[in-house]
């Protein structure tokens, strides 16, 4: 439950850190500002929205800092499950070849063949008539 709060904390946090380092001014900004520009920060004051929107960013950034460690610490410490491919080395069981009855396989135009896996005959041996002819 913790970690699914952490999570969504943490994408809120990111997102409104992304947005403030976007709305903010570049260094380069005051330049035309002196050049007659300079009535577009008087929503935040006097000062601009430097002071107001650099804090925010700085308390945000040390929010995503923290939780980010708080994920990183509940992530390392819980028990991975079990991969059933790390162990390779013991063989897999097989599931015996049943003998189907003729009379539960669909009649249709699929051929029907039945496979014995004991043989030791290759295939090109096995299609040869009786005279020893291949068909």
């Amino acid at each position: 439950m913790l970690h699914e709060v952490l999570i969504v904390a943490y994408l809120i946090v990111a997102l409104l850190l992304i947005g403030l380092v976007l709305i903010q001014q570049g260094k380069g900004a005051d330049m035309g500002a002196s050049l007659g520009g300079g009535g577009s920060n008087t929503v935040f004051g006097s000062g601009g929205s430097g002071n107001f929107l650099t804090r925010s960013t700085g308390i945000l950034a040390t929010f995503f800092f923290l939780i980010s460690l708080l994920l990183g610490n509940l992530t390392a410490s819980k028990e991975k499950a079990v991969d059933e491919w790390q162990n390779l080395e013991v063989p897999v069981v097989e599931a015996p070849i049943l003998d189907v009855p003729a009379s539960d396989v669909p009649a249709g135009d699929v051929p029907v063949t039945t496979v014995t896996p004991t043989s030791g005959v290759p295939a090109a041996e096995e299609a040869k008539d009786t005279d020893g002819n291949p068909n």
